[in-house]
């Protein structure tokens, strides 16, 4: 890795954010119509849980594979094709017409979601150690694609009549971006050969400390997720606001945490990832019980304090994982990045249990709080007290 900042970097990191913007928005449209298709559909509280998480499983589980892949076969190349593909099941879900076609197509437009560790392993090699923190955190703003999607489609929806057409004007944007990323973006010039699969996995097997980053992402990236994909229902079941209404606040909760990713970064770049982290889940273990008063002021704190705190805690995260990885940025990534989705698929459904088995969500909220305390102690132990070892 050069000490200075590589010639090209800045229309690298805008086409890495700009792209993980179009693959974010598209991966989040069907928890922004979550509320049309209730009503559709007549869904109970678990049978929307499930829709609004089934995305985020491909997306999940699949960031382990395209990080790999990106590794080996460059990310340019990799981002494009996701990109392209995405467009596909989103195309079909506007021609669907049952519940279960729904949640067949939701989990396909999940591809859209695993292009996160490919954008990291992409852009953090444009930038030097001490830079990456900042450039990874720009690049994490990316986010803003939900905030597009929960915003912009109950709109669209009014405008064109139909949710329907909605997801065929995502998707053609989606085409379009991809095809625009593979022939104007670039790879940095890297002199690392490819890795095998085995030579990929093996630093999965021999460190615990990408695990303990995955374990930390699950909670700042699976629960901005979460929270930003059940929001809507929550402005409407709890406080009976409109769609759009519920929207509009929904994209102020991913606005805030995108742009104190960056912050994240920042920070974590002047005095460690790890310090950072200590405020982050602290934060986290008192706002989100917040979340559980039934006052919308109240919630109103906890839900924006818990959006700066998600922000600041991602960008801590992928500070270091370049930092320790190197050389396997995309593959760490991957997991780290799996595990994040992982956090956003559980959440909406242990929600929508709750809600079904207690008639609330209290229970669900106390239980983020106490993950969030379980985060504290491992960071403490890793990485203030411990002084990690990779």
């Amino acid at each position: 890795m050069s000490d200075t900042t590589r010639r090209g970097a800045g229309a690298a990191l805008f086409f890495s954010t700009t792209a993980f913007a179009v693959s974010f928005a598209v991966w989040g449209l069907i928890a922004a119509l979550a509320p049309t298709f209730t009503q559709l559909y007549n869904l109970s509280a678990t049978s929307k849980s499930l829709l609004i998480a089934i995305p985020v499983l491909l997306g999940s589980v699949g960031r382990l594979f395209s990080g790999m892949l990106a590794d080996r076969f460059g990310a340019r190349t990799v981002f494009a094709a996701l990109l392209v593909f995405s467009a596909l099941p989103a195309v079909a879900i506007g021609f669907s017409t049952s519940y279960e076609q729904l949640l067949i197509l939701g989990l396909l437009i999940g591809l859209a979601g695993t292009t996160f560790p490919v954008g990291v392993g992409f852009t953090s090699k444009w930038f030097p150690a001490e830079k990456q923190g900042t450039a990874l955190g720009v690049y994490g703003m990316g986010n803003i694609g939900q905030s597009v999607a929960v915003f912009f489609a109950p709109v669209l929806a009014l405008q064109f009549g139909s949710w329907r057409t909605v997801f065929f004007v995502f998707a053609a944007a989606t085409l379009v971006w991809g095809v625009v990323f593979y022939l104007f973006a670039k790879d940095a010039p890297v002199a690392a050969q490819p890795k095998t699969l085995g030579e990929s996995l093996g630093v999965l097997k021999r460190s615990k400390l990408a695990w303990v980053l995955s374990l930390f992402y699950f909670l700042t990236f699976g629960g901005f997720v979460a929270l930003a994909l059940y929001m809507p229902t929550f402005l409407k079941e709890i406080f009976d606001l409109t769609p759009t209404d519920a929207g509009a606040r929904t994209a102020g909760f991913v606005v805030l945490a995108t742009l104190m990713r960056p912050v994240g970064g920042f920070l974590a770049d002047r005095i460690g990832g790890a310090k950072v982290l200590v405020g982050v889940f602290a934060a986290l273990a008192a706002l989100s019980l917040l979340l559980s008063f039934s006052g919308i002021a109240v919630f109103t704190v906890g839900a924006l304090g818990c959006a700066a705190a998600l922000g600041l805690g991602n960008g801590a995260v992928f500070k270091l994982v370049p930092q320790y990885f190197a050389k396997e940025t995309g593959t760490v990534t991957g997991l780290v990045g799996a595990f994040g989705g992982l956090g956003g698929f559980f959440p909406p459904l242990e929600l929508g249990i709750v809600k079904d088995l207690t008639g609330v969500y209290t229970l669900g909220f106390v239980l983020f709080a106490a993950f969030a305390v379980l985060c504290l102690i491992v960071n403490y132990l890793t990485f203030i007290k411990g002084r990690q070892e990779t």
